[in-house]
């Protein structure tokens, strides 16, 4: 089963590319669309951002001769291999890669992600367990390990710096094991913590990925109540690897509840929640713990793929009818 990505800069262009695929569609036998998803940024339009108002797309790896320049504190470029295949990654040179070999340079693998945002369950979780919208703020902060903006807690644990969340020669520039190693300014469990722990992981750079994602359905205004629409975010993650990658990233640092030796939780922002976890927050003299933490995400759909290079996409073309 394929997957078709259509980008436009504006709806009226979108519209076009639908129309135009759809012709073409129209023109190939026994192929048929079986679902679409419409993706669309979120007022405000400062910056990207989910519906939770998080802000998206601040920590991502660097391919080895791209030409991209880390920035401070992103770590040093990653080999080719760990998101292209056929060229060597950071344990050597390729292995396990698929047959024939046409199939096995300039190709990746892509999982993709359906996640539905509870935008008002969220809401009503910092109401409850926090007092004023100063205190709301900095419990949605603690969740994710940044500010909305996209400040970090490392470099700003007491208030908001947009400033700081907009300059990208800053806005990574930390670590934990020395900056923060109890979790005083962002929280062991919290997600950012989790799905990129720095230096406090082993292995780390066997588990980069390279990941978008956009948002769908519409925005819920700040002083609307849940309105049964769903909405949420479609991520698309790439990688040389499903299992070492993606499904390590979900298994061990999302979902595992001793992460961190924490004992009975797991990511508050995208893990399997069932109202009977937790989330601690380190705080002198006496931290803070939330039970029964809800799900504020739910997985919708989600698939694995194979994004073959162009000769290996020429060679399949010619494989013609297999059935």
């Amino acid at each position: 089963m394929p997957i078709v990505i259509l980008f436009a800069g504006d709806e009226a262009e979108r519209e076009r590319c639908v129309m135009e695929h759809n012709k073409f569609i129209a023109q190939c036998r026994d192929v048929e669309v079986l679902s679409s998803l419409d993706l669309a940024a979120v007022p405000p339009f400062i910056y990207a951002h989910d519906h939770f108002g998080y802000r998206d797309r601040l920590s991502q790896p660097v391919i080895e001769g791209s030409g991209e320049v880390p920035t401070p504190g992103s770590g040093a470029a990653l080999k080719p291999g760990e998101f292209i295949l056929g060229y060597p990654d950071e344990a050597g040179p390729p292995a396990n890669l698929p047959q024939p070999e046409i199939l096995s340079r300039n190709g990746s693998y892509m999982a993709y992600r359906r996640l539905q945002e509870h935008v008002g369950r969220f809401r009503d979780f910092l109401r409850r367990n926090a007092q004023t919208p100063e205190e709301q703020e900095l419990l949605a902060a603690k969740l994710m390990g940044r500010w909305r903006s996209g400040a970090p807690l490392v470099l700003s644990p007491d208030r908001d710096d947009s400033t700081l969340a907009a300059d990208p020669q800053r806005n990574n520039d930390f670590n934990y094991k020395e900056m923060d190693p109890q979790g005083y300014a962002v929280p062991l469990g919290s997600h950012a913590r989790r799905m990129n722990p720095r230096d406090t992981a082993a292995n780390m750079n066997r588990h980069r990925m390279i990941r978008r994602g956009a948002t769908y359905g519409p925005h819920l205004p700040l002083d609307a109540p849940e309105d049964g629409v769903e909405r949420g975010i479609a991520a698309f993650v790439i990688c040389a690897s499903l299992i070492r990658q993606f499904e390590f990233a979900q298994n061990v640092w999302a979902n595992d509840r001793n992460f961190h030796e924490l004992g009975n939780e797991r990511d508050p922002v995208i893990g399997n929640q069932d109202g009977t976890l937790e989330f601690k927050i380190p705080k002198r003299p006496i931290r803070k713990k939330i039970i029964g933490l809800p799900a504020f995400t739910t997985v919708r759909g989600g698939a694995y793929f194979f994004l073959p290079g162009i000769k290996a996409l020429r060679y399949l073309a010619t494989l013609g009818d297999v059935r």
